[in-house]
Parts: C-alpha cells; sequence; structure tokens
C-alpha cells in the first residue's frame, strides 16, 4: 500500500529529498506526474485512475502539512528495503495509507510507469 503522512507532521521536512518518487510535497503545494520521473504526456494515475498530463499541476491533496501523492508512492520498492519517510520521519507520521492497498507486483509496477 502507498504511504500517507498523518496530521501529526511538524513540517520538518526530512521525508522529501528521501523520496525517489518525488511524491512528498509540501502543503499547499500543487504537483505533477513528471515531477522527479520519466512521465511525459498524458498519464494514468495507478490509484486515481484518472488520465491528465504530467506536466499538468494538480492540486495539492493538503494544504496544512506535507502530503503524498499515492499515485506516486511505490513504498519504495525497487530502490529500497523500507519507506524511507518513515524511516527519516522524527515523529512517525509516515504511515501505510489503508485506502490504497496495493501488493508488492503493483508497487513495482507502478515504480515501472513511473521510470520509463
Amino acid at each position: 500500500m502507498a504511504i500517507k503522512i498523518t496530521d501529526e507532521c511538524i513540517n520538518c521536512g526530512a521525508c522529501e529529498p528521501e523520496c525517489p518518487n518525488n511524491a512528498i510535497y509540501e502543503g499547499g503545494a500543487e504537483w505533477r506526474f513528471a515531477d522527479g520521473t520519466g512521465v511525459k504526456g498524458a498519464y494514468t494515475g495507478k490509484n486515481s485512475g484518472e488520465e491528465v498530463d504530467a506536466d499538468s499541476p494538480q492540486v495539492p491533496k493538503n494544504m496544512d502539512v506535507y502530503f503524498i501523492v499515492s499515485d506516486k508512492c511505490t513504498e519504495c520498492k525497487g530502490f529500497h528495503d523500507e519507506p524511507q519517510c518513515a524511516a527519516v520521519c522524527p515523529v512517525d507520521c509516515c504511515v501505510p495509507d489503508e485506502d490504497n492497498v496495493e501488493t508488492e507486483e503493483q508497487l513495482l509496477e507502478k515504480k515501472a510507469s513511473l521510470h520509463l
């Protein structure tokens, strides 16, 4: 499953540079599928099923604290042995997202679609 950031986030920013998929954004920040990935043109999110232009800015998922875009989160599968955001979070607010349960195979497929 993807990882999410809870409201206990203290906005320290430790998680953001650790994400190999650039799936973590500061609260209130627009995000793009193209950010930190090889995605270009039309792209369909693996979790949302929505097709958007990879370079089009998307609405922030949270206005107050850092957030993780589940369509870009692979739990670091194919990069690291554990989610790096959770490993560096000083308040343990990077937790499994029960609304986006995925198998390891699905996470690796998502990674492959993001890093062409």
